[in-house]
């Protein structure tokens, strides 16, 4: 149903950038596959990777263009739905739902074949010893990601340097063991044809999945424009340089018919390190049990890591209902959005057993369904290019637009050399992707990508086929407007969700509920992040969306690392396109107004805002005095909302000095708001004396801010609030958002 996020300061350097890509990519792939893929191509296997890692470092390019372009978003499947539009942009969500599943199957196969060779595991049923333990470790995996345990940065950092120092020393003393006879033996370097490097690329492009997990921390990251590429790039290198490195050292110490299948890492360190040193003995087999405990931590590092991306992609999705939002429920203990965890653990647990004796077909199946989304997003990359006015990349690819349309050939060629096993498994999840678009999103989904919108406002000069094809497929979803929720109290918080979900709902909106967690001036934000300050809101935010579960309304979460306090509200509300914000009332706020004093004269409203005041939310009997003015056609939204949504009694008062007068405009009034189901009252005489009458029987009142300025209040107060606060009945203010000049914030 939601997902929290933390609005930071870019605080992620280059380095660390680089850390999330090669740690991501170091996994199952280097010390499960070589053994694997040596058997398919022999010796040249080397060469496999090497064009694996040119392939990704295409794909690395364009992605990164995209990724400077939009830092704040994140994944293939965003790219792709803003570019082509959600149909394409529901095959790129489901292929990396899917690809992340199968990868995730494979990493805990990779998991197992290790843990074999520590401990013995008996086999069950049709399941053998290595398939028993990676149920183990992906039902743990799945186990830890639906509890909210998590790796930080630090512990990828140290994950990471553990796997290069293991791989280095690997490297370093297994030099001296390397044999040109051994690499080339009887068959020479290709003994099964040089026809063979790219089969050999499609079982091994599994180890390059992950670098495109960069651009979606491009938001923390520092100088995104420059950084982000070096690292997407940069990673891609790093890493195509270390497999060379080590399956060249593989196939050169180990003859490539013997080379293990299961623990290749584990078989050459215990054949390249001595038995013994300097008379201690058990050397190699420390040594290879050294690789054994890596190449656990490599996959059940990355494991984790797929199943965590896996989620965030439902969630994006469920935002642009592409998919039920009921998939991102919410937990009310661990905060984490269970039945998305549990559907896809559930998928990579049938993965392993089904197709858990056949390591390549996870492999390729998860390749696949990745190499289609890269072809996507290049595509993407040349429709923001040459479409969308507002693209304004800061790193721009190298020859544009060859490089992307090589890109996009060279993931879909790949593909060509995949078993028809794979490809009709992976064809059938597209297949799937674009019927669920056509019999569920279209109707929900209000995004149109940019193609889809260039093609319409050029109808006349692009062939009829072309418009007939973007009708066929576009979107006719409404998306329906913004609610955002200030939590600051957690007395308050139960009213304002409540008020928050009684409007989204009866608009078809969805909510968002901020919390803003104010860090000293002497603290940077990177540090209040490290120290995990923003853990403050988890609370608020878990009762949050305990309390909105009764509404069928999507609920985003967003936590806001700031100096300034309670004004980074207003920013929010602005950054995040918001139609309507509601908050508590406190000393931060003007009188009579939803600005802060010196706000009122320098800004307009973000948005249309509602301030409460009071300590419980009840509409059962809702009044409304009114006069006009822009604010009370808020004032009548609110109402018709509570009408709707809580069954509230409304009752509408008007002071007039005529009561004809009086009459004629509350009647026009309520015609003009649909509110013919309400109450309406006239009175003449003093208005606080009939706001006093009619309030006795009222549990909240609703009015329209006052229009009276900044000066005007300050040497005479503002009548309608003075009233309010002198009555024991909660307050809903609510102030339209529209343009005043300097003279009506002064004046009024």
């Amino acid at each position: 149903m939601s997902e929290s996020d933390t609005e930071l300061a870019k605080d992620l350097g280059l380095v660390s950038a680089m850390t999330i890509g090669i740690g991501t990519m170091i996994g199952a792939g280097i010390f499960v596959l070589p053994g694997v893929a040596a058997q398919e191509a022999g010796p040249i296997v080397v060469a496999s990777f090497v064009v694996g890692g040119v392939i990704a470092m295409v794909n690395a390019l364009s992605i990164s263009e995209i990724g400077t372009a939009m830092p704040k978003a994140g994944g293939g499947y965003y790219y792709v739905n803003r570019s082509l539009g959600p149909v394409f942009g529901s095959i790129a969500g489901m292929g990396d739902w899917m690809g992340l599943a199968f990868a995730s199957a494979f990493y805990s196969i990779g998991f197992g074949q290790y843990l074999t060779t520590l401990a013995p595991i008996p086999g069950v049923l049709f399941l053998n010893d290595i398939q028993i333990g990676a149920l183990i470790a992906g039902g743990l995996f799945v186990g830890v990601n639906y509890i909210g345990a998590k790796e930080t940065g630090n512990v990828q950092t140290i994950i990471v340097t553990i796997l290069l120092a293991i791989l280095t020393v690997l490297a370093a003393v297994g030099i001296f063991s390397f044999d040109w006879g051994t690499v080339v033996g009887d068959g020479g370097l290709a003994p099964m044809g040089y026809g063979q490097i790219l089969p050999g690329t499609a079982l091994v492009f599994v180890s390059f999945l992950g670098y495109a997990k960069i651009a979606t921390v491009g938001e923390e990251l520092k100088n995104p424009g420059k950084n982000l590429p070096r690292a997407i790039i940069g990673s891609v290198a790093i890493v195509t340089v270390i497999y060379a490195i080590i399956v060249g050292l593989m196939v050169g110490v180990v003859p490539w018919p013997e080379l293990s299948q299961e623990a290749p890492v584990a078989q050459v360190a215990e054949t390249v390190f001595p038995e013994s040193v300097l008379g201690v003995g058990g050397v190699a087999a420390g040594a290879a049990t050294a690789m054994t405990l890596g190449a656990l931590l490599a996959t059940a590092s990355s494991a984790n890591a797929s199943i965590l991306a896996s989620a965030r992609i439902n969630f994006a999705m469920g935002r642009d209902r592409i998919v039920t939002d009921w998939l991102n429920e919410i937990h009310p203990n661990y905060s984490t959005p269970y039945r998305s965890i549990v559907l896809t653990g559930g998928m990579i647990l049938f993965f392993i057993a089904a197709l858990g004796r056949d390591i390549e077909t996870l492999a390729k199946a998860a390749s696949v369904l990745h190499l289609i989304v890269y072809a996507l997003m290049n595509v993407a990359l040349i429709v923001f290019r040459e479409f969308d006015p507002d693209y304004d990349p800061q790193f721009r690819v190298p020859l544009y637009p060859i490089t992307p349309a090589v890109g996009a050939v060279l993931s879909l060629g790949l593909v060509a050399f995949m078993a028809p096993k794979e490809i009709l498994i992976s064809g059938g999840f597209v297949v799937f992707a674009v019927v669920w678009y056509f019999v569920y999103a279209r109707a929900r989904t209000p995004l149109e990508g940019v193609l889809s919108t260039h093609i319409r406002s050029e109808e006349s000069d692009v062939p009829d086929s072309v418009v007939s094809a973007a009708d066929t497929v576009a979107p006719n979803g409404d998306a329906g407007p913004t609610i955002m929720v200030a939590l600051s109290n957690p007395q308050t918080e139960k009213s304002l969700m409540r008020l928050g979900c009684a409007m989204a709902s009866a608009q078809d909106g969805r909510l968002l509920a901020t919390h803003v967690v104010t860090v000293p001036d002497q603290t940077s934000l990177a540090r209040a992040r490290e120290e995990h300050v923003e853990r403050a809101s988890e609370q608020l935010f878990a009762q949050a969306r305990e309390d909105a579960g009764g509404y069928d309304v999507p609920v985003e979460t967003v936590s806001i690392l700031s100096h300034r306090g309670f004004t980074e509200v207003f920013d929010a509300a602005r950054e995040h396109d918001v139609d309507t914000l509601i908050m508590g009332r406190g000393d931060h706020l003007a009188e009579g107004r939803a600005e802060r004093t010196v706000d009122e004269i320098a800004h307009d409203l973000p948005c249309d805002v509602l301030v409460f005041d009071g300590d419980q939310f009840e509409p059962d009997r809702v009044l409304v005095p009114t006069a006009g003015g822009p604010s009370s056609d808020l004032s009548a939204a609110v109402v018709a909302a509570l009408e709707e949504r809580a069954g509230s009694e409304v009752t509408l008062l008007h002071v007039a000095d005529n009561e004809d007068d009086g009459r004629a405009f509350l009647d026009s009034w309520t015609e003009a708001h649909d509110l013919g189901d309400a109450r309406s009252v006239v009175e003449t005489g003093s208005f606080e004396d009939a706001l006093e009458r009619h309030a006795q029987d009222a549990t909240l009142i609703v009015v329209g801010a006052t229009e009276e300025g900044l000066l005007s209040r300050l040497v005479s107060g503002s009548l309608v609030f003075d009233a309010l606060e002198d009555l024991d009945v909660p307050v809903l203010l609510a102030e339209k958002a529209h343009e005043r000049s300097l003279w009506e914030r002064l004046f009024g």
